[in-house]
């Protein structure tokens, strides 16, 4: 969730990374009683995301500073929209451009990527989530943005669900207890409302994955054919989750064959910032 608290965290250690010791630049070539006005113009056309973000570059460099949003998070937008309007002292607005920029980049980006996932598989009811695949610091206002795009998150952090992955699995075995019985024995010093998901690799996994207690079983790179075969092998016992090989082409397939759930790492790790612009002019 982007809480105040980590707007502000986040968008000020960004600031005191990028400034110091001051804007040198603008403090040097810009008379301090220097106002002016600032568009946020769209140079292609996306899903908006990062607004409250891109307001607190400004008003956390300067009080001062009047930050007007004119699309809300989600909203859809064309090139030549003017997504915001910053005005302020011009030195102010200078020293924040670059931190409000990237960060309604990134954003709006991952926004316009989770949106295109969602289309794709309309109508088919599955829904698409997020992964811990997040730039490090920066998960909150991903995940924000997925939600933007009409995506779902996924487990924010580690202490959030019990997830087993691979090498979970393998460590288990490794000791030679049963699979099913080491789940139990494992799952029952739990409190009875911790999610749990098993990622499995192949069809043979998923008896033992069930029967070990898994509220959501995540059938991790299989064949389409694999997957309506795990489908039915779940039935209404657990969730259906996939991951692994999704991409735009692929999405609709894997939608089709009854799984729940599409994970996409590919939402947060491979976004490409959208360009957006700030144009300034002086009052």
């Amino acid at each position: 969730m982007l809480t105040a608290a980590t707007l502000t965290r986040v968008v000020s250690a960004a600031l005191e990374e990028d400034a110091p010791w001051g804007d040198v630049t603008s403090t040097a070539l810009i008379p301090a009683e220097t106002q002016a006005i600032a568009d946020l113009v769209a140079r292609e056309h996306g899903v908006f995301s990062g607004g409250e973000v891109f307001a607190a570059a400004f008003t956390l460099t300067d009080p001062d500073v009047a930050v007007d949003l004119h699309f809300a998070d989600g909203d859809s937008f064309v090139a030549g929209d003017v997504l915001a309007t910053v005005t302020g002292s011009a030195r102010s607005v200078l020293t924040a451009e670059r931190i409000g920029l990237n960060f309604a980049q990134r954003m709006s980006g991952i926004a316009t990527l989770t949106a295109a996932y969602v289309a794709a598989v309309e109508g088919t009811g599955v829904r698409i989530a997020d992964t811990r695949k997040t730039t490090p610091g920066l998960r909150a206002f991903e995940r924000h943005a997925v939600r933007s795009g009409g995506g779902s998150n996924h487990r924010t952090t580690l202490s959030d669900a019990v997830m087993a992955k691979d090498n979970h699995l393998a460590v288990i075995r490794r000791t030679g207890d049963d699979l099913a019985q080491a789940l139990r024995t494992a799952f029952a010093q739990l409190p009875h409302t911790t999610h749990i998901v098993i990622e499995v690799d192949r069809l043979d996994q998923i008896p033992d994955v069930l029967a070990g207690g898994a509220h959501t079983v995540l059938l991790d790179n299989f064949t389409l054919d694999d997957l309506r075969a795990g489908v039915a092998l779940i039935g209404e016992r657990a969730t259906a989750e996939a991951s692994g090989g999704v991409n735009l082409d692929t999405v609709r397939a894997i939608a089709e064959t009854g799984v729940q759930v599409i994970s996409v790492g590919a939402l947060t790790h491979s976004a490409r910032a959208l360009d957006l612009g700030l144009d300034i002019r002086i009052d």
